[in-house]
């Protein structure tokens, strides 16, 4: 796989993964529940399984966690934000926190790009406000190095 067929996949892999999150929130599926559903997609074929699969476990198993990070992002009650916005936040604050082998860029880029996909009009705006703060904070050294 070339590295921009690789990029496509994770970034295939990232909208599946807000699809799971968004039925996570509507329908209080488990991390067990989900996958098995997601695997037997066929959009599940085209996406970086490995990276899917290592996000939706975390994200399920560190939520308390993740929205501790992302209330201090936001203007506004936790329970305010539009859902897709919320699963978005949380694969972005995931991604800013431990995978720092992502470029913040990036994260910021493809949480951006969910959010005019998939989110409400000038979500991205929002997305992008609160991502570039949390950088700032989470990944101070990258962002002055």
């Amino acid at each position: 796989m070339t590295s921009t067929q690789s990029t496509g996949a994770r970034t295939r892999a990232r909208e599946l993964l807000l699809q799971a999150l968004y039925q996570k929130q509507i329908a209080g599926h488990d991390y067990g529940e989900l996958l098995a559903q997601f695997r037997e997609q066929v959009a599940f074929d085209r996406v970086d399984q490995e990276f899917f699969e290592e996000l939706l476990q975390a994200i399920c198993n560190s939520q308390d966690a993740l929205e501790k990070s992302i209330d201090k992002l936001i203007d506004r009650p936790l329970e305010q934000l539009d859902p897709v916005e919320f699963g978005i936040l949380l694969i972005g604050v995931y991604e800013l926190e431990s995978r720092i082998d992502i470029p913040y860029r990036v994260v910021i880029n493809e949480g951006v790009n969910l959010a005019k996909r998939f989110g409400a009009l000038d979500g991205h705006k929002y997305i992008n406000a609160c991502l570039d703060t949390g950088a700032q904070s989470i990944r101070a050294t990258e962002i002055s190095g």
